[in-house]
């Protein structure tokens, strides 16, 4: 056998990766340089890349918050020690490269669209699932294995127009009325007043439930974790083959291949088209922005306002997610560029800082520390699934947040992780017993779609 070295050269970061023109996310590449990063701290311990043929009883493949999610709750909940292969550095996509916003939500409809989709009764007992979703997040962050800088409060859903208030307060009356939650309508003057002085916002719906969280030290605290009941996180390690063998999964690997009795997929929005039939172009990578500006002044921040540091994103349907950090600092993210090698146009931070300025004028001109953007996991059908998309082959993945995975992927990789280990007969709803939809013979089309819908997501949120 050749002779195979331990370690592989660290790629630099790739800037204008693109996961639907790239063949994959590359090769022991480093972080994008997000604000995360710089301040998690140093990197924890990982298990090296593979450097020889293996068997394994399950792999989870990606080490964001799903696969470290899975991998802790097959050791805790069902004694399988999985081994985890990631293709670059330890959480190198979505987890570190989010708002670091924990919502109570799953994908990216509201409870009245669950309603209208599959009923009320359905919709409630998707309520409860998210519910209780929140109680294992809330859980792990609170556990002694967690590092995450948890800030509470609940999640403000800002109104960025007037026009947008009655149909709040229509969504407010539905969560508690049908649903039996506490959320609760906020004026402008009391939202100014107690909480954000949001120039833009018109007022809010406020959701108890909503933390902010530090994304990498999250996702750093979920590696320390899995690793301390026993997973294997094997970095610069890309899935680049695979068959199945007799029923024996073959994943290969730049240093050996990799045999196991399952695999669990948990790539979301930076899963390569090649990777697996199960999963290619069943999701629509939708590419964010996110900025973080300097330490604001005293009187920024008075004039700003900011009394929580939890959760905030507006009403338009390329939403702004923006949050006050502990350090003093302003951070917000929106859409970016469609394509990965226009992602570092500057027209697009222009955007952002724009939607900044207007609310909050007097960050006008702000030095900014901090800018990245990332591919959010956006289905067809605006929600995730959690699913076995062939009962006779032990391939199982769980992706499709659209933008709303730090608190559920949590539980998203508890469900995997029950599915995985044969205990998944009970979970009867439908993000556990449908796949991720396809848009067929529109695939090759989806992004002339998105830059038709984009100019048509402007002219409704802020002219009509």
């Amino acid at each position: 056998m050749p002779h195979r070295p331990k370690h592989w050269p660290k790629a630099s970061y790739d800037p204008r990766y693109d996961p639907i023109i790239d063949a994959g996310p590359g090769h022991n590449r480093d972080h994008a340089p997000t604000y995360w990063i710089d301040t998690a701290g140093t990197p924890p311990e990982d298990d090296g890349p593979i450097t020889g043929d293996i068997d394994a009883d399950v792999v989870v493949v990606g080490s964001g918050y799903t696969g470290l999610s899975t991998a802790i709750h097959l050791a805790k909940e069902h004694g399988i020690k999985a081994h985890v292969l990631e293709a670059n550095t330890v959480a190198w996509g979505c987890s570190t490269r989010n708002g670091g916003q924990a919502q109570i939500s799953s994908g990216r409809l509201k409870r009245s669209e669950w309603i209208k989709r599959w009923g009320v009764e359905v919709a409630k007992d998707m309520h409860a699932e998210v519910c209780e979703a929140f109680e294992l997040f809330n859980d792990l962050i609170g556990s002694d294995d967690i590092d995450c800088d948890p800030q509470t409060g609940g999640h403000f859903y800002t109104a960025h127009r007037d026009k947008v208030m009655p149909k709040l307060a229509k969504e407010c009356a539905v969560l508690n009325d049908v649903f039996g939650y506490g959320a609760r309508m906020v004026s402008r003057a009391e939202l100014h007043e107690r909480y954000v002085r949001d120039q833009e916002a018109h007022g809010a719906l406020w959701e108890p439930d909503g933390t902010s969280v530090h994304a990498a030290k999250l996702a750093f605290s979920y590696v320390r974790l899995a690793r301390k009941l026993g997973a294997k996180i094997h970095t610069a390690s890309p899935v680049m083959g695979w068959k199945i063998v007799d029923g024996v999964h073959h994943l290969t690997t730049p240093g050996g291949t990799v045999r196991a009795r399952a695999v669990a997929l948990a790539t979301a929005g930076y899963t390569p088209p090649g990777l697996n039939e199960k999963t290619k172009h069943r999701l629509m990578p939708i590419l964010s922005n996110s900025i973080v500006t300097r330490p604001l002044t005293d009187d920024e921040k008075a004039e700003c306002g900011f009394q929580v540091k939890s959760p905030l994103t507006d009403t338009r349907t390329l939403r702004h997610y923006y949050r006050f950090l502990p350090d003093g600092r302003v951070q917000i993210g929106s859409r970016s560029a469609i394509t990965g090698p226009d992602a570092e146009n500057p027209k697009h931070l222009d955007l952002l800082q724009k939607g900044l300025y207007r609310k909050f004028p007097a960050l006008e001109g702000i030095e900014l520390d901090y800018s990245w953007w990332g591919w959010v996991d956006v289905s067809h059908d605006m929600m995730p699934r959690i699913f076995q998309p062939d009962p006779k082959q032990t391939i199982f993945y769980a992706m499709g947040y659209g933008g709303n995975g730090v608190m559920y992927s949590a539980q998203a990789g508890k469900r995997m992780a029950q599915m995985v280990a044969g205990q998944g007969r009970e979970l009867k709803l439908p993000i556990f017993t449908s796949q991720l939809p396809s848009h067929g013979i529109l695939t090759p089309f989806r992004r002339l779609g998105q830059r038709i819908a984009y100019p048509y997501y402007y002219v409704r949120d802020e002219i009509l």
